[in-house]
C-alpha cells in the first residue's frame, strides 16, 4: 500500500514504462502509412471513436468505485477485528477472576494466546491463493518478497501459543481459525461452570467470540467471491478496441499537414495511457485486495 501523499512521476513511468512505448510504436504506424505510403483512407472519423471512449470511461469508472468499494470494506473488517482484540483482551484480564484469591493468571494467558494462534491462522488462511487470483510468475515472485504466499509451514507459528495437543488438534482441521474460536467458547463456557467468570461475563465474552466469527466471515467473503469476471473482462476488451482505434481517430485531427501529422504519435499515445492506466490501477486495486490482521506483542504476559 503507498503510505505517502502520492506515487512519484518516475515511479510511476517504471511501472508503466513498456505499455507507453507500445503505445507510442502503435500510434505512429497510421501516421507512417498516411505520410509514406499516401494512404488515405488510414484516419477513421473522431465521432464514433468519442462516442466509445465515453462509454468506456464510464465503465471504468463504475470498475474503480466497485474495486474501492471492496478495498473500504476489507479495512473496516481489519479494524474492527484490531478493535474487538483489543476489548476481548481487557474483557479476559478483568472478568476471568476467582473471588477465593486463586491466581487465574495462566487461565488469562491460554485464553489470550489461544486468540493470538487465532489471529496467526486466519492470516495464513487469507493467503491461500484463488483460481481467480494472478498466479504468474511475477504474482508469485512478489509474494514470496513481501512473504505473504501461503505456506503451510507457516501453521508451526501457531504452536507457541497452544499446547501440544490442542495444536495437533488445530492442525488436523480444514478451517483451522474457526476450530480456534470454538475452543475458546469450550473454553469460556468451562470457565462458567466452574465459576471463575460470572454469568453476565461469560455473555459479553461470548459475544465478543460471536463478532470474531462475523469478522472471519466477512473476510472470507471477500476473499472466497471475486469481482465479477463479466465486469473484469468485458471492458478490458473494450480498453484494447478503444486504445487500438484511437491514432486512426487522432490522424483525422493533425492529419492536416505533413508536420502537424506526427502530433498524433504523442496525443495517442498519451490518451491511451490514461485509459489503460485506470483499467490497470482497477486491476491492481482488486487482485492485491488482502486483509491484513496485527498480533499483539506477547513476548512475555505480565501479571494479572
Amino acid at each position: 500500500m503507498q503510505a505517502g501523499r502520492r506515487y512519484s512521476f518516475i515511479l510511476t513511468l517504471k511501472w508503466q514504462a513498456w505499455p507507453l512505448i507500445l503505445f507510442a510504436v502503435w500510434a505512429a504506424v497510421p501516421v507512417v502509412l498516411y505520410t509514406s505510403l499516401d494512404i488515405r483512407w488510414a484516419h477513421l472519423p473522431w465521432q464514433p471513436l468519442s462516442l466509445i471512449g465515453i462509454a468506456v470511461a464510464f465503465y471504468l469508472g463504475f470498475k474503480n468505485n466497485s474495486s474501492y468499494d471492496r478495498l473500504w470494506e476489507a479495512r473496516k473488517i481489519w479494524g474492527g477485528i484490531v478493535n474487538a482484540s483489543r476489548a476481548f483482551t481487557v474483557m479476559t484480564r478483568s472478568y476471568i477472576r476467582d473471588d477465593q484469591g486463586k491466581d487465574c493468571s495462566e487461565i488469562q494467558q491460554r485464553v489470550v494466546h489461544r486468540h493470538v494462534a487465532w489471529l496467526h491462522a486466519l492470516t495464513y488462511q487469507l493467503r491461500m491463493t484463488k483460481p481467480w487470483e494472478h498466479n504468474d510468475k511475477r504474482a508469485l515472485t512478489s509474494r514470496a518478497f513481501l512473504e505473504t504466499q501461503y505456506n503451510e509451514q507457516k501453521f508451526d507459528n501457531l504452536r507457541p501459543y497452544l499446547d501440544e495437543a490442542e495444536f495437533e488438534y488445530i492442525l488436523s482441521k480444514g478451517n483451522r481459525a474457526s476450530h480456534l474460536l470454538n475452543q475458546q467458547t469450550k473454553e469460556l463456557m468451562g470457565l462458567r461452570t466452574s465459576g471463575e467468570i460470572e454469568h453476565f461475563r461469560h455473555l459479553q465474552m461470548q459475544e465478543m467470540i460471536t463478532e470474531f466469527f462475523t469478522l472471519q466471515g466477512k473476510a472470507e467473503r471477500i476473499k472466497n467471491f471475486p469481482f465479477p469476471r463479466q465486469y473484469a473482462s468485458v471492458n478490458y476488451f473494450f480498453v484494447v478496441i478503444f486504445v487500438a482505434l484511437l491514432p486512426f481517430g487522432m490522424l483525422s485531427i493533425f492529419g492536416a499537414s505533413q508536420v502537424s501529422v506526427w502530433l498524433t504519435v504523442p496525443f495517442s499515445a498519451l490518451c491511451s495511457w490514461v485509459f489503460w492506466m485506470m483499467e490497470q490501477s482497477e486491476t491492481t486495486a482488486r487482485t492485491r485486495l488482502k486483509v491484513s490482521i496485527t498480533t499483539f506483542p506477547l513476548q512475555q504476559w505480565p501479571e494479572a
